[in-house]
Protein backbone atom coordinates (compact mmCIF):
# COMPACT_ATOMS: atom_id res chain seq x y z
CA UNK A 1 0.00 0.00 0.00
CA UNK A 2 2.81 2.54 0.61
CA UNK A 3 4.52 1.90 -2.26
CA UNK A 4 1.32 2.17 -4.32
CA UNK A 5 0.87 5.50 -2.21
CA UNK A 6 3.99 6.70 -3.37
CA UNK A 7 3.75 5.73 -6.93
CA UNK A 8 0.55 8.07 -7.47
CA UNK A 9 2.90 10.54 -5.71
CA UNK A 10 2.24 10.89 -2.12
CA UNK A 11 5.15 11.69 0.13
CA UNK A 12 5.09 8.36 2.40
CA UNK A 13 6.91 8.50 5.76
CA UNK A 14 7.47 4.85 7.54
CA UNK A 15 9.83 3.20 9.79
CA UNK A 16 11.24 -0.03 9.55
CA UNK A 17 13.57 -1.82 11.47
CA UNK A 18 17.04 -2.34 10.18
CA UNK A 19 20.73 -1.98 10.94
CA UNK A 20 21.77 1.12 8.22
CA UNK A 21 19.87 2.95 5.76
CA UNK A 22 20.84 0.37 3.19
CA UNK A 23 19.64 -2.50 4.63
CA UNK A 24 16.24 -1.28 4.32
CA UNK A 25 16.02 -1.57 0.94
CA UNK A 26 16.29 -5.40 0.84
CA UNK A 27 14.16 -5.41 3.74
CA UNK A 28 11.37 -3.96 1.96
CA UNK A 29 12.12 -6.35 -0.93
CA UNK A 30 12.79 -9.42 1.28
CA UNK A 31 9.49 -8.57 1.85
CA UNK A 32 8.31 -9.14 -1.44
CA UNK A 33 8.22 -5.66 -3.08
CA UNK A 34 9.33 -5.43 -6.87
CA UNK A 35 12.66 -4.55 -7.54
CA UNK A 36 11.48 -1.86 -10.12
CA UNK A 37 8.40 -0.76 -8.30
CA UNK A 38 10.85 -0.12 -4.80
CA UNK A 39 13.47 1.79 -7.05
CA UNK A 40 10.58 4.20 -8.55
CA UNK A 41 8.97 5.13 -5.77
CA UNK A 42 11.89 5.24 -2.93
CA UNK A 43 13.95 8.94 -2.74
CA UNK A 44 15.84 8.55 0.81
CA UNK A 45 16.32 6.45 3.99
CA UNK A 46 17.31 7.50 7.01
CA UNK A 47 18.97 5.58 9.45
CA UNK A 48 19.67 6.52 12.93
CA UNK A 49 21.12 5.39 16.19
CA UNK A 50 21.49 7.02 19.99
CA UNK A 51 24.57 7.30 21.54
CA UNK A 52 26.17 8.10 25.27
CA UNK A 53 27.30 11.48 25.29
CA UNK A 54 30.64 11.57 27.84
CA UNK A 55 29.58 13.38 30.96
CA UNK A 56 30.83 16.53 31.24
CA UNK A 57 31.07 16.66 35.01
CA UNK A 58 33.87 13.81 34.75
CA UNK A 59 35.59 14.31 31.28
CA UNK A 60 38.95 13.82 31.18
CA UNK A 61 40.86 14.66 27.46
CA UNK A 62 43.74 12.17 26.86
CA UNK A 63 46.47 12.41 23.96
CA UNK A 64 44.64 9.97 21.52
CA UNK A 65 46.83 6.39 21.27
CA UNK A 66 48.43 4.68 18.30
CA UNK A 67 45.60 2.62 17.82
CA UNK A 68 43.19 5.52 18.32
CA UNK A 69 44.66 7.12 15.71
CA UNK A 70 44.52 4.47 13.36
CA UNK A 71 40.71 4.43 14.15
CA UNK A 72 40.43 8.17 13.44
CA UNK A 73 42.06 7.93 10.15
CA UNK A 74 44.79 10.47 10.98
CA UNK A 75 48.04 10.70 12.15
CA UNK A 76 47.76 13.98 13.94
CA UNK A 77 49.32 12.49 17.31
CA UNK A 78 48.52 15.49 19.45
CA UNK A 79 44.67 14.77 18.73
CA UNK A 80 42.76 14.73 22.12
CA UNK A 81 40.12 12.65 22.84
CA UNK A 82 37.73 12.53 26.05
CA UNK A 83 36.65 10.36 28.26
CA UNK A 84 34.21 10.31 31.07
CA UNK A 85 35.97 8.75 34.94
CA UNK A 86 33.10 8.09 35.93
CA UNK A 87 31.27 10.77 39.16
CA UNK A 88 27.92 10.70 41.11
CA UNK A 89 26.19 12.82 38.67
CA UNK A 90 26.78 9.84 35.86
CA UNK A 91 26.28 7.14 37.98
CA UNK A 92 30.37 5.77 37.54
CA UNK A 93 29.35 5.25 33.90
CA UNK A 94 31.50 8.36 32.38
CA UNK A 95 28.58 8.72 30.22
CA UNK A 96 25.27 11.42 31.05
CA UNK A 97 22.88 12.06 27.88
CA UNK A 98 22.42 10.52 24.47
CA UNK A 99 22.19 12.14 20.91
CA UNK A 100 21.64 11.03 17.76
CA UNK A 101 23.75 10.11 14.75
CA UNK A 102 22.24 9.78 11.47
CA UNK A 103 22.89 8.09 7.97
CA UNK A 104 20.29 9.54 5.29
CA UNK A 105 21.03 8.00 1.87
CA UNK A 106 18.94 9.12 -1.09
CA UNK A 107 18.35 7.47 -3.82
CA UNK A 108 20.43 8.65 -7.22
CA UNK A 109 20.65 6.30 -10.09
CA UNK A 110 23.15 4.45 -9.09
CA UNK A 111 21.91 3.30 -5.96
CA UNK A 112 18.30 2.58 -8.08
CA UNK A 113 19.95 0.75 -11.05
CA UNK A 114 21.23 -1.72 -7.58
CA UNK A 115 17.76 -2.09 -5.86
CA UNK A 116 16.67 -2.82 -9.57
CA UNK A 117 19.01 -5.50 -9.77
CA UNK A 118 18.46 -7.05 -6.59
CA UNK A 119 22.22 -6.38 -5.33
CA UNK A 120 23.69 -6.78 -2.10
CA UNK A 121 22.98 -4.41 0.98
CA UNK A 122 26.71 -3.78 1.35
CA UNK A 123 26.71 -2.92 -2.32
CA UNK A 124 24.03 -0.45 -2.39
CA UNK A 125 25.65 1.13 0.28
CA UNK A 126 29.09 1.17 -1.29
CA UNK A 127 26.83 3.31 -4.55
CA UNK A 128 25.61 5.45 -1.64
CA UNK A 129 28.95 5.84 -0.16
CA UNK A 130 30.16 6.98 -3.71
CA UNK A 131 27.83 9.56 -4.32
CA UNK A 132 28.92 10.69 -0.74
CA UNK A 133 26.46 9.27 1.47
CA UNK A 134 27.74 10.00 5.48
CA UNK A 135 27.86 6.77 6.92
CA UNK A 136 26.53 6.49 10.75
CA UNK A 137 30.07 5.54 11.74
CA UNK A 138 31.43 8.67 9.79
CA UNK A 139 28.80 10.97 11.90
CA UNK A 140 30.00 8.69 15.21
CA UNK A 141 33.13 9.49 14.28
CA UNK A 142 32.70 13.47 13.96
CA UNK A 143 31.03 13.03 17.54
CA UNK A 144 34.42 11.52 18.58
CA UNK A 145 36.29 14.40 17.42
CA UNK A 146 34.24 16.69 19.03
CA UNK A 147 34.60 15.78 22.01
CA UNK A 148 31.49 14.70 22.32
CA UNK A 149 31.39 10.68 22.54
CA UNK A 150 34.04 7.98 22.63
CA UNK A 151 35.12 5.65 19.91
CA UNK A 152 34.22 2.88 22.08
CA UNK A 153 30.81 4.21 22.04
CA UNK A 154 30.22 4.49 18.29
CA UNK A 155 32.32 0.80 17.81
CA UNK A 156 29.39 -0.12 20.02
CA UNK A 157 26.67 1.16 18.39
CA UNK A 158 27.95 0.60 14.82
CA UNK A 159 29.73 -2.59 14.94
CA UNK A 160 26.22 -4.23 15.12
CA UNK A 161 25.03 -2.56 11.87
CA UNK A 162 28.93 -3.64 10.18
CA UNK A 163 28.55 -7.05 11.38
CA UNK A 164 24.77 -7.33 9.81
CA UNK A 165 25.56 -6.17 6.66
CA UNK A 166 28.29 -8.20 5.91
CA UNK A 167 26.05 -11.26 7.10
CA UNK A 168 24.13 -10.09 4.35
CA UNK A 169 26.52 -10.01 1.76
CA UNK A 170 26.27 -12.78 -1.09
CA UNK A 171 28.32 -16.07 0.30
CA UNK A 172 31.21 -16.98 -1.47
CA UNK A 173 30.84 -18.83 -4.52
CA UNK A 174 29.45 -22.42 -4.54
CA UNK A 175 28.07 -22.15 -1.07
CA UNK A 176 24.12 -22.27 -1.17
Amino acid sequence: MAIQSALTGHLVFSTLHTNDAATAVTRLLDLGTEPYLLASSLIGVLAQRLVRKVCKDCVRRNTASAEELVWLGTNDGERPLCRGEGCAACRQTGYRGRLGIFELMTVNESVRRHIQSCSTASQIKAAAANAGMRTLRDAGLAKVLDGITTIEEIERVTMRATEALEATADPAPGIP
